[in-house]
């Protein structure tokens, strides 16, 4: 189906009329007790009707709109692949890009020829400064050895850019994967021994010493991990916040890095660096030092060619998936290759595409009507915050000012950033990935110095999702991420869409910037104590209360979620909640109290939010995700939030007992 008809609908849909093909209704499980299981109430008719693919990893309402998002975007891309645009050209780009990397043949007659230099230049390292230069180029290319790099927003002077420093370096998703005894996680790090073992011996090493270059690089990571903070701990912005001279960097903590001429070679000379965690790079001095120079060739040499593998000849994408999917996230087969090729052209020129995307499917008249929900939303947090009874009037009256401040960018960039100078041509899919890394990096290290392009996005209009940028104090909200697969105007009512697109996105994005790691920053966007001292630790046993339900959640035996990390995502959603009911309240659906397939509006709400976290996934990937993610998986968002809303206990007559009604004294109360 055609993305153009469901995604113009929604966004310029009107009310009225009875829905035909209720996505609401159709979707539910009647014999499942909403107050015993209400996400498998409102999506158990949908799931069971919908297996996951043995492509992928999991399945929900969100890759179906990426499937139709997809079918038009490549559209769009072969296209401009048949016309040979002028040069520098957004079409010339989409167009060069997907013709090079559909082209099966020319990949593998290539082979690994792309990295050779690269390669050659490696084995040639003879120190440990050696293997930090090294270090330093790869960065370019997207590949974080050893550490982590950015130039962004100063988190204390929102009007400024500043270099950051961060711990990085590791081959699996986050530092627990190196450490949890659970039994699929031991099972992922001996698979990762072997990953590496396999993808030395595609890089030419014999099996023998790439066994014995996997286990030392293995090692070297493990030590790496070790210094590392945990998830949770990366959730505080002023522990993470760490300024000082380059010189105090280089002499209080790594003394054997030559900070100034690394960043030099990027033509940066910063005045300060910001570092998120000083004592991994402490840390990082003596591990380098003790570390045999070979095993930090081949950790070097492991990082540049996994980071590849995806757009090299078929070998390499079968060891790709082997491990990255197969393995992490428990996919059957690799997806389509059109579908890859769209995915890695998102991520290089995602920007250049959109821009050809939002002519064709988005019009302008589309801003109008989520704008103006942001802010029925925007005052219904206002009134919930004036009714506080526990926060003080003056901590008040700087939310408010905060929340008033809140700039909401919808739809697609007012601006949009040049790519005239990115080189994209047809020599390999791989050559152009590396163009793409190297534009983005120097791009962002051309701000340094430069006043803050507040108008600038970081997601495209394609993007299924959203944000919240506290720098910036802003929420962007792309346009696919209003879109209800296959849907037309009679379809969508207002209960369905304050619940789908505004509690579950545009509530949720607001509420993040009063968050536990949101409301730590100003209206302005820097980071700074605007709280009472009272207030302050108000919130956070209040906030408590939330870590202590999410964490006693266990997706799958042995692994919780971790209620610490994923606090922040937790409160957006419950307050995106709160807020959407409150702003669904003021609607004449509402107050007309239509019941519509035997739904009241109240009911269609809060289904309507179910309906965003429609999804399931196989327990690979939910393992991963209890280890690396700070959202909680989509099950566990809409049970832990709504077990908290006297509205929905309302609504669907769910009574105390109930596993969807937490005993009254032990229901979170924040906004």
């Amino acid at each position: 189906m055609s993305f153009i008809a469901p995604l113009l609908s929604i966004l310029l849909a009107t009310t009225g009329g009875r829905p035909s093909a209720d996505v609401l209704k159709s979707d539910l499980d009647p014999k499942v007790n909403p107050g015993v299981d209400f996400f498998a109430y409102a999506n158990g008719g949908w799931l069971k009707r919908h297996p996951i693919p043995s492509s992928e990893s999991g399945w929900g309402i969100g890759n179906e709109v990426n499937d139709e998002i997809n079918a038009n975007l490549r559209k769009i891309a072969e296209g401009a692949a048949k016309k040979h645009a002028k040069m520098g050209s957004d079409e010339q780009k989409v167009g060069d890009f997907w013709a090079v990397a559909m082209d099966e043949r020319k990949a593998d007659k290539l082979g690994m020829t792309p990295l050779k230099p690269e390669l050659d230049r490696i084995d040639a390292i003879d120190s440990v400064v050696g293997a930090i230069s090294e270090a330093f180029r790869l960065q370019r290319w997207g590949v974080g050895a050893f550490f982590s790099f950015s130039v962004s927003q100063d988190e204390k002077n929102s009007d400024a850019m500043a270099v950051h420093m961060y711990q990085g370096g590791l081959g699996l998703p986050e530092r627990d994967f190196y450490f949890n005894k659970e039994a699929g996680v031991a099972k992922i790090r001996d698979e990762y021994l072997l990953h590496l073992g396999r993808v030395f011996e595609y890089s030419g090493i014999s099996a023998d010493d790439a066994k014995t270059a996997a286990t030392s690089v293995m090692e070297f990571e493990t030590t790496l991990a070790e210094k590392s903070r945990k998830l949770e701990d990366l959730r505080d912005p002023l522990r993470n916040y760490n300024k000082m001279s380059v010189d105090d960097l280089q002499q209080k903590y790594t003394p054997g890095i030559a900070w100034h001429t690394g960043l030099a070679g990027w033509n940066l000379k910063p005045s300060f660096v910001i570092v998120g965690q000083p004592e991994f790079f402490g840390s990082l001095q003596t591990i380098l030092k003790d570390t045999p120079i070979t095993t930090l060739r081949n950790y070097l040499r492991f990082h540049l060619v996994a980071s590849a593998l995806p757009f090299l000849d078929h070998k390499a994408q079968d060891l790709d998936f082997k491990f990255n999917h197969e393995v992490l996230s428990g996919q059957k087969k690799p997806r389509p290759r059109w579908k890859r090729v769209l995915d890695a052209e998102n991520g290089a020129i995602g920007f250049v595409l959109g821009r050809i995307f939002v002519k064709e499917y988005f019009p302008p008249s589309a801003k109008k009507r989520y704008a103006d929900l942001v802010e029925a939303f925007r005052r219904s947090y206002s009134h919930r915050i004036a009714r506080l009874d526990w926060m003080s009037p003056a901590t008040k009256k700087m939310a408010q000012k905060k929340l008033a401040s809140l700039r909401k960018k919808v739809g697609y960039p007012d601006k949009w950033k040049n790519y005239s100078a990115m080189q994209i041509d047809r020599s390999s899919f791989y050559s152009n990935m590396v163009h793409a890394s190297e534009w983005q990096f120097d791009d962002q290290v051309r701000k340094y110095g430069k006043p803050v392009d507040r108008t600038e996005w970081g997601m495209t209009p394609q993007t299924y999702n959203a944000y919240y940028d506290p720098s910036n104090n802003e929420i962007v909200l792309p346009a696919a991420t209003f879109a209800v697969p296959g849907k037309r105007d009679a379809d969508l009512d207002d209960a369905l869409v304050y619940g789908y697109a505004g509690a579950s996105t545009i509530g949720h994005e607001m509420t993040h910037g009063f968050d536990d790691e949101g409301r730590q920053f100003d209206a302005k966007g820097n980071l700074k104590e605007w709280w009472t001292k009272g207030d302050a630790a108000k919130f956070m046993k209040r906030a408590d209360v939330m870590v202590k339900q999410f964490s006693d959640y266990e997706p799958l035996p042995g692994l919780h979620i971790n209620g610490k990390a994923s606090l922040g995502e937790n409160i957006a959603d419950y307050g995106g909640l709160l807020i959407g009911v409150d702003a669904f309240k003021q609607t004449s659906t509402y107050k007309q109290g239509r019941v519509i397939n035997g739904l009241t509006p109240m009911q269609r709400f809060f289904l309507g939010y179910a309906l965003s976290w429609l999804s399931q996934e196989r327990e690979q990937r939910l393992r991963r995700q209890l280890l690396s993610d700070v959202h909680a998986p989509a099950k566990w968002r809409v049970l832990g939030p709504l077990s908290n809303i006297p509205d929905f206990f309302a609504a669907f007559d769910v009574k105390p007992g109930q596993p969807m009604r937490r005993p009254a004294d032990k229901i979170v109360r924040i906004w």
